[in-house]
């Protein structure tokens, strides 16, 4: 069973969460998760280059030390490298000791590639825990700590091989809406599937009128206003 939008009652159980940004912009918000992938995550920078778009890369720490060259070029090119544990841990079964460490190590080198960049980090930090399985007591901590916790509205669930891509991108298109944190996965295992829904809907999504922000730009802007 896949669960394209967040089921309904997930936001009440993690209220301290964003999973979708309160605004009246006819705008949506790209998510990537899993990489840097040598085999993906160049391509999805293409597509992102060519139509314009500025997107999140919720990267895993162990996937930059592999792939130093490409998080740089995500930076390089205006995107937003965030915050998805070194090693994708499921907070469910990690101790939150491991948890917190494996969120600041990841930081860390995110922080190098922005020196290696010379740009400066975002002022807020963002981060997405694996499989969005997190316990009270580690969102707490991340939260304390100054990260905002992005969940997502909208999931492609291009991660599974055997996905009906066209179910996929027809559930992406019918529940489009301002403020969707809409989730890709830029990894070897969701390759075939991304390469046939994202192209797709960025099309549909720019016909429809949306336009594609920054989670960082945007909640800067709310707190200012706030």
């Amino acid at each position: 069973m896949h669960f394209f939008k967040v089921p309904f009652f997930l936001p009440y159980l993690f209220p301290q969460a964003i999973w979708r940004v309160k605004t009246e912009k006819k705008m949506i918000f790209l998510t990537f998760d899993d990489g840097p992938q040598e085999n993906i995550t160049p391509w999805v920078l293409t597509i992102l280059e060519k139509q314009k778009i500025k997107a999140h890369f919720f990267t895993v720490g162990n996937n930059i030390t592999k792939n130093p060259e490409i998080a740089l070029n995500i930076v390089n090119q205006g995107h937003i490298l965030c915050n998805h544990t070194l090693n994708h841990k499921k907070g469910w079964s990690t101790s939150n000791e491991i948890y917190w460490n494996e969120i600041q190590e990841t930081e860390k080198l995110i922080g190098d590639i922005y020196k290696k960049s010379q740009i400066p980090s975002p002022k807020i930090q963002l981060f997405r825990p694996p499989y969005g399985r997190i316990k009270q007591s580690q969102l707490k901590q991340v939260i304390k700590n100054g990260f905002k916790t992005i969940m997502w509205w909208q999931l492609s669930c291009d991660y599974d091989s055997k996905l009906n891509c066209k179910k996929s991108l027809d559930s992406l298109k019918r529940s489009l809406s301002k403020g969707s944190v809409v989730v890709f996965h830029d990894s070897a295992k969701a390759q075939k599937q991304i390469q046939q829904i994202l192209p797709a809907f960025i099309e549909f999504a720019k016909e429809s009128g949306f336009s594609f922000g920054l989670l960082t730009d945007e909640l800067q802007e709310q707190q200012k206003n706030n």
